[in-house]
């Protein structure tokens, strides 16, 4: 997945690196380029450069309190000591037009403004004023910069799921919400059998009363997996269900209770109230928001109405299998600063993976 966002950072590379690969700017009366310094030139610049810091280090000092405003933009001395050492400092006007096609390939890829801009920003604080070796290209660099900022968005809240089930006391009461159609029920059967593959034993609650055929749909998932479903009749109360799954459970010595709610629509407020006296009624130890990976900006935007109805720990995304931009994993994390937590990857019951951020950001920056 992601292939279209991975594509575009690859593009962002070779501008900045095209961007940067250009003459330094040396002091003035200096000809040289950089190509054609050499490694014993460099060498004796250093000493010379050297010298000059001592010679003119109180003009340095004191030009250096003439405006705050210039803290941040390297000096004509550092400019010229850089290049005196065979080195080339990246500068804003380097970053400009990288930037903003880099901002242009996150929108295009449906990562919300607010979180390509955090990226941006995080960009230019890493790159602006490094320098690097004037027979080296920009790459690395760039790379870095990108894997810290995109790390640091995708990575948001991220803690380990089994680690939390296995610390829990039991049963553990899990909720899981969304709109209808996204996958929500199926995720619920596959996150059963990712339990069961690890020693854990789950009930599943049906609190989606409202929908005709939903104790049927959840039921077919219970008898392929052996698994005790918990249901009521159509028009019952969803916060009753989900505590009587709790309550057999404890009764039983069920580790985890898994309880699936209506496929509420974000704008409903009636449905919306109804997930807050789940929330209040069962008090889970988890509320897991699920969606496509493909919704893109729609999943964004659902996402926050669900957390501010019943406040989501983590989420879940489905299709994740389909040729997918990324923006959605990317901004769902940010906008609710919750981790992603699976992704969906197919139609059988073992196709759910746990998200691993750095597995992703190496996957977008891999050139190959």
């Amino acid at each position: 997945m992601f292939d279209g966002l991975k594509d575009k950072l690859s593009g962002f590379r070779e501008d900045v690196e095209e961007s940067t690969d250009v003459e330094a700017d040396p002091a003035e009366g200096d000809e040289a380029t950089p190509d054609e310094t050499t490694a014993s030139d460099a060498a004796d610049a250093d000493g010379d450069a050297e010298a000059v810091a001592a010679e003119t280090g109180a003009e340095v000092e004191a030009k250096s309190d003439d405006s705050d405003a210039d803290d941040d933009e390297p000096s004509t001395f550092q400019r010229a000591k850089a290049f005196a050492t065979g080195r080339i400092i990246i500068e804003e006007e380097d970053l400009e037009e990288p930037l903003w096609n880099l901002e242009m390939a996150l929108l295009e890829s449906d990562v919300e403004m607010s979180v390509a801009e955090r990226i941006l920003d995080t960009v230019r604080e890493k790159m602006l004023g490094e320098s690097r070796k004037q027979v080296e290209t920009t790459g690395e660099l760039v790379e870095s910069a990108l894997h810290d900022a995109l790390l640091d968005v995708i990575a948001v809240g991220q803690f380990d799921f089994e680690e939390r089930i296995a610390a829990a006391e039991k049963p553990v009461t899990i909720v899981f919400t969304g709109v209808n159609g996204v996958g929500k029920t199926t995720s619920i059967a596959k996150l059963s059998e990712w339990l069961a593959d690890r020693g854990y034993s789950s009930v599943l609650a049906n609190g989606d009363t409202y929908r005709a055929g939903a104790n049927e749909q959840i039921a077919e998932h219970a008898d392929r997996l052996g698994r005790e479903l918990i249901s009521h009749d159509q028009g019952g109360d969803p916060a009753a269900v989900i505590y009587d799954g709790v309550e057999y459970a404890a009764a039983n010595d069920v580790d985890v209770v898994l309880g699936d709610t209506a496929g509420r629509l974000h704008t409903s407020d009636d449905l919306m109230a109804q997930l807050e006296k789940i929330d209040r009624v069962v008090d889970p130890d988890m509320t897991l928001f699920v969606d496509e990976a493909v919704a893109g900006q729609d999943a964004v935007n659902r996402a926050k109405e669900f957390d501010d109805a019943a406040e989501i720990d983590g989420a879940i995304l489905t299709k994740a299998d389909a040729d997918s931009s990324g923006g959605a994993a990317i901004s769902v994390a940010y906008v609710t600063g919750k981790p992603i937590l699976f992704l969906g990857t197919g139609q059988g019951y073992d196709d759910l993976t746990l998200f691993e951020p750095e597995e992703l950001v190496e996957s977008l920056l891999d050139e190959e």
